[in-house]
């Protein structure tokens, strides 16, 4: 399975986010392009310590939906989105495609990181795990938005 720290598939995402316009319409949900590149700093914020969301322990979640995180099953469409990772507001595409991708860029140099803290819902994830989530969330929501 891919993993945001393989150097090609890094530098794939990085001109998956370069191409994104930001007219960009949805394939499915309800977010704009705008507010799908919000969303997608909250999950590398937390891989990287500096979330500012609350989340809390959620055992069912490890049990049920833990191993879909990292494994090769894509994602379905539509899958329901967690409160805290909701953006609804409007947001400055440029802005938020620029942050993105500094964040983008702070998680690969932080990529040989192997104590990273428990993911505040699901748990423990090796390196490999983390890597493997971080695309599998990216690849989702590129693909939401034909990039």
């Amino acid at each position: 399975m891919p993993s945001f720290f393989d150097q090609k598939t890094y530098d794939s995402l990085r001109n998956r986010l370069d191409a994104l316009s930001p007219d960009a319409e949805p394939q499915w949900g309800r977010m704009d392009a705008a507010q799908m590149l919000k969303h997608c700093q909250y999950p590398i914020q937390i891989a990287l310590e500096k979330e500012k969301m609350k989340l809390k322990p959620n055992y069912m979640a490890r049990i049920f939906f833990k191993k879909a995180m990292y494994n090769d099953k894509p994602w379905k469409k539509n899958l329901p989105t967690v409160r805290s990772f909701k953006v609804v507001d409007q947001k400055d595409f440029e802005s938020e495609r620029e942050k993105l991708d500094q964040w983008m860029q702070e998680l690969w140099y932080d990529r040989e990181n192997e104590n990273r803290r428990p993911h505040p819902v699901f748990g423990k994830f090796t390196n490999e795990q983390w890597g493997q989530m971080q695309w599998k969330h990216l690849d989702h929501h590129f693909r939401q938005f034909g990039v």
